[in-house]
């Protein structure tokens, strides 16, 4: 069977089970994008930005668990991409991305709408391909779909240059990948796993510190088990969060800067860290060298680069989380005990101690302006019996969605972590609202970060996605102005968004549902109006504009040393700020 380039591409994505494409057409991806609208098979959603496609792309992988696949034009249109591809990168998510490049002939001439598409984005893909000949196109589809998928997820680029795609040969599908060099490891050394087996059972304080790699690997049910076996605590990362119960009775919540005090405490204070796909971040270890003095760690992870990375590690293990997993429990099925159990009561003691003392809290008046904290709590409360999908952006907005919404599944929460991309959550909610068109998916945003994408609401509007975004609107980059306060005297250096836009008019103009809640009183039943609502919807929530996000550890500190409150002097200067609950034509609160 002869086929173009084209052609084959499409039949590949057929084989390797690709329903859905994030898209933006241009001059040398036009041949294919040609052979897309004569087929019906693969579902072209034309987006208004290549960073939303991207970013579509790695909502659609977070909440499918397979790799998600876009397809942009060359130059400019591989430019910008590039921030979804390093947001995927850092966040292990599997994504094919197909560019476009000018003919063969061309490559290096400078060429219209040329940019060297490997060079820029060797830095941040697992790994990329320039396809020369179209005889190889189809056996590089095949091994980019593997390694995207495979060992440690990521980001992978296929480079295609026009004449390629046009080009013609027999197509024969592959029917395995055999790739020198690159064998990635699943079954844990036996051994190591049996000392991580000795090492639980005699622990008096350990730690289950959980990340993405649980969630990425299907090992949520092995995790519950080794947790309810053990009855060991449960600390998650911001990528971690759902792979573990949220309300279970051994989750501590996130850890981290913006962790929960108990989860900090326990990092902290414990004598056996069982870390299990995480990479023991920046964020979550504080100061390194001040890291959990007194514990010998354990870590689980099918990245051996990742293992002695940032920490030293007791017993290392290489290996897929579920396989490790499931070893593990095995073992400690016939070794498990009500003796190890009895030697941990002073440790859980302790714990609920931690818990009681210092709890997440803020204070909602009736009749005062709305609390952010209040907003996602509410909304967790009248959704978790949907079972949504959680997308948020990046910022304050995200520490309080990941504090408040307490997951109770794997792939029900999509965040930007490792690079902190804000733009990310919207065009994220709806990749996997096109994936699962039946579900309730929700977004929640700040105002700075939903301007980073705003043009996908017409994606979203063409193409029937009904997302519902929550903006948690302080008309401030938040997050920013929380550190200026703190560290910089309050100097509001660029981060007061004193013209933001009037957020309902601007989804109607799109032609979506926008609402407005300026009272605590009328959150409900804006929420409720929205939920209902059969298409996209913009919520404004106005909120108080100087609320900050705690627990929080300082940049260089420990995990034990968190400011847990404003400091007084901060406190004496939002008590003089304008509380005036917000009319119609003051839609955000005044300083």
């Amino acid at each position: 069977m002869k086929l173009n380039g084209s052609e084959i591409l499409i039949e590949c994505l057929k084989r390797e089970g690709v329903k859905t494409i994030f898209a933006l057409p241009g001059g040398v991806v036009l041949k294919i994008f040609d052979m897309l609208h004569q087929q019906k098979d693969l579902d072209v959603i034309l987006t208004r930005h290549e960073q939303g496609a991207g970013h579509m792309a790695e909502g659609y992988a977070k909440a499918t668990g397979k790799a998600g696949v876009c397809l942009v034009t060359s130059g400019p249109g591989m430019t910008n991409v590039i921030t979804a591809l390093a947001d995927a990168y850092m966040d292990s998510v599997p994504l094919v991305c197909f560019s476009g490049q000018v003919p063969t002939s061309l490559i290096g001439n400078d060429a219209f709408q040329e940019a060297d598409n490997i060079g820029l984005s060797r830095p941040c893909t697992k790994y990329n391909f320039l396809v020369k000949d179209v005889n190889d196109l189809a056996m590089t589809i095949k091994e980019a779909f593997y390694i995207a998928t495979t060992g440690r997820p990521g980001p992978v680029l296929v480079d295609i240059p026009k004449d390629v795609s046009m080009a013609t040969t027999e197509f024969v599908y592959p029917t395995s990948v055999s790739i020198r060099g690159y064998n990635p490891t699943y079954d844990g050394n036996k051994w190591q796993i049996k000392q991580a087996a000795e090492a639980i059972m005699k622990a008096k304080k350990p730690i289950l510190y959980v990340g993405g790699g649980v969630v990425f690997s299907g090992a949520s049910a092995e995790l519950i088990e080794l947790a309810e076996l053990t009855q060991i605590p449960v600390d998650m990362t911001l990528m971690g969060l759902g792979a573990f119960p949220g309300e279970h009775q051994l989750s501590l919540g996130m850890l981290g800067m913006h962790g929960t005090y108990q989860a900090n405490m326990a990092m902290h204070y414990s004598d056996l860290v069982i870390a299990i796909g995480a990479r023991f971040d920046d964020r979550v270890t504080g100061k390194v060298s001040e890291f959990c003095p007194h514990a010998k760690v354990i870590h689980v992870d099918i990245d051996p680069t990742s293992i002695r990375k940032n920490i030293h590690v007791d017993i290392p293990i290489v290996g897929d989380c579920k396989t490790v997993l499931r070893e593990l429990n095995q073992i400690l099925r016939a070794s498990v005990n009500g003796e190890q159990k009895e030697l941990r009561k002073p440790w859980w003691k302790q714990i609920r101690e931690w818990e009681a003392a210092h709890p997440l809290s803020y204070q909602q008046d009736a009749e005062g302006p709305i609390k952010p904290q209040y907003v996602v709590k509410r909304l967790y409360e009248l959704t978790k019996d949907r079972d949504p999908i959680v997308s948020t952006d990046v910022g304050q907005h995200q520490m309080w969605a990941a504090q408040y919404f307490k997951l109770a599944k794997p792939n029900r929460w999509l965040t930007s972590g490792g690079l902190g991309t804000m733009g990310f959550g919207f065009p994220a909610a709806m990749g996997a609202q096109a994936a699962f068109p039946g579900r309730l998916v929700l977004c929640i945003a700040g105002d700075g970060s939903i301007q980073m994408n705003m043009q996908e609401m017409a994606t979203a509007v063409v193409n029937k996605l009904p997302v519902k975004i929550i903006i948690l609107n302080n008309r401030f980059h938040g997050m920013v102005r929380q550190w200026q306060d703190l560290f910089y005297q309050g100097r509001y250096a660029s981060s007061d968004l004193e013209n933001t836009p009037d957020f309902v008019k601007l989804a109607e103009a799109y032609g979506a549902v926008g609402l407005r809640a300026n009272k605590v009183g009328d959150l409900d039943a804006v929420l409720k109006e929205a939920i209902a609502v059969n298409g996209p919807v913009i919520v404004d929530v106005p909120t108080y504009r100087f609320e900050n996000v705690y627990p929080m550890i300082p940049a260089g500190g420990c995990n034990h040393e968190m400011i847990l409150e404003d400091p007084p002097e901060l406190k004496t200067k939002q008590a003089g700020a304008s509380k005036v609950t917000p009319d119609g034509n003051d839609t955000v609160l005044t300083a």
